[in-house]
């Protein structure tokens, strides 16, 4: 997509978008290409995969924190 198509979907200006873009491509989650005069962005699946797979743990964790509050909270009802 281009930057402006991105930015309709946000309740943001554009220049906020393409700060983000910029922020997103710096870490390398986006690809882009020059198609004609635009710039079309895109996310980059081996990257999103590997912040997918480093945070896996946390989202284990915080599962299980979570369980164990929820079964708490049963004896308290």
């Amino acid at each position: 997509m281009a930057s402006g198509e991105i930015a309709l979907h946000f309740d943001s200006a554009r220049q906020t978008i393409s700060r983000h873009l910029k922020i997103l491509l710096e870490c390398g989650l986006l690809d882009q290409k020059r198609q004609g005069r635009e710039i079309l962005y895109s996310l980059n699946p081996g990257k999103v995969r590997e912040i997918a797979d480093f945070i896996q743990p946390l989202r284990q964790y915080w599962d299980d924190r979570a369980n164990t509050l929820e079964e708490l909270m049963k004896y308290y009802d």
